[in-house]
């Protein structure tokens, strides 16, 4: 596996030529790409999908886009940490390779997330499901969809990704110009956020391999995968900075998930106390570099209720957690930053396996806030209560809108597959009509199936929800 350097994987390429320059604009290509993502009404949609408390209506619990906000800075600062470190050592890391990347990773911070669908993860999980149980009913034009469809192309949905409809919004969904282009942002941002360099057909869980973990593509962008690949140099393997991005998304939702369940009252001060120094963490610890760092972060939460305390603070319990939150961000921030000098020579040569939480001393203390975030928010009565509503919305939305597309324009089209269609983006619509053109029956039922799958993720929790009670004839 060769070698990558930055001069190829900082590429400026866009899939389409852009005019020549204003005269005046200093701006480099990467923040050309940050002004185009904010102006975006994929990344405005953030605003109203949530994090971990689906449909909640409080003020404070994080958005999608708070959230991808918030892993945009982290990433920014953990780039910015870990390049000033290399340059010293590495002197083909010049300033400008080091700015370069942490506009690419400021600006892969805001677009992470921008293909998950409505009520979090659980919306991931529920259209796998629906897929799974629901594949072998599907048809087009009288052919099942199973006989039509390559192997592939059913992974694609039996093992359907966010990461993988980021791409196809970046790449395809977003009209503005022109259809085939979508925001036709630079290769080096596109790379970074696919987290999967393969497709449904090579995901393999115990390769050992973290990229091989999930698909990071639809067939229907392989092509578009390919090039960006080829023209960065990461070809069969991780793009370094996507190590950074997953990094500062680990982070944030790490701690942010704590702090949100606190704030909802999931978790006192003196539980989250006990948890965090529970042994069963510390017996987990492999080194003395471990235990310290969750010794080191219990006794801070202890610090940080002392401090609020003695500062007269109200809700001192409730102060204390969020200040121990951001202390918690800035000691991770660091230890991934250092994890990815020290592989940095494993990583620019491919042969890097795992993230970098998990190659840091802050492993187990990481681990640990996921294990009581999961316990303590995730199976809480409101959630799970919340999830059992968003699975039975997503469950309905797919039926509706599958069939709908599928049946669509053919001899089988029902009186009300018009109404719901004209429902839908056109821009998809357009999209899909345009990449139906001069294609098999196969690729067609492929294609409509993911126009089904495009509208149901652009939706926001509301707007879900909306169509949900107009499908089931309840009145708004």
């Amino acid at each position: 596996m060769p070698e990558m350097t930055w001069d190829r994987l900082l590429s400026p390429k866009r899939s389409r030529d852009i005019v020549s320059p204003r005269p005046g604009d200093v701006r480099s290509e990467f923040a050309k790409d940050y002004h185009r993502i904010l102006s975006s009404p994929s990344f405005r949609r953030l605003q109203d999908k949530t994090q971990v408390f689906p449909l909640d209506r409080g003020d404070f619990v994080r958005t999608r886009l708070t959230h991808s906000l918030e892993v945009s800075s982290f990433a920014g600062s953990i780039g910015d940490t870990a390049f000033t470190g290399l340059m010293k050592t590495h002197p083909e890391i010049t300033p400008q390779v080091r700015q370069d990347c942490i506009e690419i990773l400021r600006c892969s911070g805001l677009i992470h997330d921008i293909g998950n669908p409505p009520f979090g993860h659980f919306g991931e999980n529920t259209i796998r499901q629906w897929f799974g149980e629901h594949f072998g009913e599907l048809s087009f034009k009288g052919r099942p969809a199973k006989e039509l469809l390559t192997e592939q192309m059913i992974g694609d949905f039996l093992h359907f990704e966010g990461n993988a409809q980021a791409l196809r919004v970046l790449t395809k969904l977003h009209v503005l110009i022109d259809i085939g282009n979508g925001m036709n942002l630079t290769y080096a941002l596109l790379n970074t956020i696919i987290k999967y360099p393969v497709s449904s057909l090579n995901i393999n869980k115990k390769s050992g391999n973290i990229k091989d973990k999930k698909m990071g593509y639809f067939t229907a962008e392989q092509q578009i995968f390919e090039d960006v690949t080829r023209s960065t140099g990461a070809v069969g393997c991780r793009y370094p900075l996507t190590f950074l991005l997953e990094s500062a998304d680990d982070i944030a939702y790490k701690t942010a998930d704590i702090e949100d369940a606190a704030v909802k009252k999931l978790i006192s001060y003196n539980q989250l106390l006990e948890e965090i120094s529970s042994r069963k963490y510390l017996e987990r610890c492999e080194n003395e570099q471990e235990r310290t760092a969750l010794n080191s972060a219990a006794e801070n939460l202890r610090h940080c209720l002392d401090s609020a305390q003695n500062r007269g603070l109200p809700l001192a319990e409730k102060k204390a957690v969020q200040r121990w939150v951001v202390n918690l961000q800035s000691t991770l921030i660091y230890a991934v930053s250092d994890a990815f000098s020290e592989n940095y020579d494993a990583i620019m040569n491919g042969t890097f396996t795992r993230e970098l939480l998990a190659a840091s001393p802050v492993q187990v203390l990481a681990d640990a806030l996921s294990d009581i975030a999961y316990r303590y928010a995730f199976q809480s009565p409101g959630v799970l209560k919340t999830e059992l509503s968003a699975c039975a919305m997503m469950n309905l939305l797919l039926d509706s809108i599958t069939g709908a597309a599928l049946r669509f324009g053919t001899d089988e089209q029902r009186i009300t597959d018009s109404n719901l269609m004209s429902l839908l983006p056109e821009e998809f619509l357009m999209v899909c009509r345009k990449s139906c053109e001069g294609k098999s029956n196969a690729e067609q039922a492929y294609l409509r199936l993911l126009l089904a799958t495009d509208c149901v993720c652009s939706m926001t929790d509301g707007y879900a929800r909306e169509l949900f009670r107009t499908l089931s004839g309840i009145e708004s």
